[in-house]
């Protein structure tokens, strides 16, 4: 997904597709990523003296006590998908955006310079990250099952975390700026808010997932939005949600540090420690 796609918004030539970045994040108008236990033995009591054994107490036992965000719903949207590219009819068709506009269905996404596609990082990533909050008894849904697919529509994806009455519904993203020297990640939010969830619960989300990026080790874009942080308006999946919602773009694919790290499997599970440690703390917040 890139923040700059003015020069990347995706182009029909001759009935063919071609590779943009993400169309739905463009800004409507130009703008300036056991050990062992030891048990302690203790002496048997005295036959004169017998002593009951203690009775443990519930808390003593570490699965006493659920994870604080057990139960909670979370929708992860990887973006875009791998059958984009060969059906340009499909995901070129107009869908509602929210705030009175259209756009396209989907797209397919920006790569690295040496070809690795964004919806191939996106999906992978979210499935680390569903991982890790499953483990915790937080139920996952996903906007795709695979990344072979086309689609769902812009529209489709803000509908499956409504219709899931989500708890919170992160967006999971790559840059492709060709800016100079672009960099670094950036959190996105609908701005004005349309309803109740998008104000302060998706702000908070937001926040949230920016601080712990960047306690994670990442450095926020230095070239779109403030501090790590973009209000935006133009976004469908944002717009059209009635959830908390976000949407992290993970870093800048033509950066060629940071497309190694996306290329790197070890550097995909840092992105999705990161932003599962972002939705955990949101949700026990």
């Amino acid at each position: 997904m890139v923040a700059v796609r003015r020069a990347t918004a995706p182009l029909l030539l001759a009935g063919a597709l071609l590779l943009t970045g993400c169309s739905d994040d463009a800004p409507a108008a130009p703008a300036p990523p056991p050990v062992p236990v030891v048990t302690s033995t203790t002496a048997s009591p005295t036959p004169s003296s017998p002593s009951p054994s203690p009775t443990p107490s519930p808390s003593s036992s570490p699965s006493a006590t659920p994870p604080a965000a057990a139960g909670k719903v979370v929708v992860l949207d990887p973006g875009h998908n791998g059958g984009n590219g060969a059906h340009p009819a499909e995901i070129n068709r107009p869908v509602p955006a929210g705030r009175g506009q259209t756009k396209p269905c989907n797209t397919t996404g920006t790569a690295t310079n040496a070809g690795y596609p964004e919806h191939a990082f996106t999906f992978d990533v979210a499935q680390r990250v569903g991982k890790a909050l499953a483990d915790k008894g937080i139920k996952v849904v996903y906007t795709r099952q695979d990344d072979t697919g086309v689609g769902p529509c812009v529209d489709r994806r803000a509908a499956i975390g409504n219709d899931a009455n989500a708890d919170a519904v992160v967006s999971i993203h790559a840059d492709g700026s060709e800016a100079a020297g672009a960099n670094g990640f950036h959190v996105a939010y609908s701005s004005p808010p349309l309803n109740a969830a998008q104000g302060a619960p998706s702000t908070r989300l937001a926040q949230t997932l920016r601080d712990t990026m960047r306690t994670s080790g990442f450095s926020a874009a230095n070239y779109i939005g403030t501090n790590g942080l973009s209000a935006r308006a133009d976004l469908a999946g944002l717009n059209l949600s009635t959830r908390p919602a976000a949407l992290v773009e993970c870093g800048n694919m033509r950066n060629a540090t940071e497309a190694a790290r996306m290329t790197s499997a070890d550097g995909r599970q840092q992105f999705a420690s990161a932003i599962a440690a972002a939705i955990e703390a949101y949700l026990a917040s």
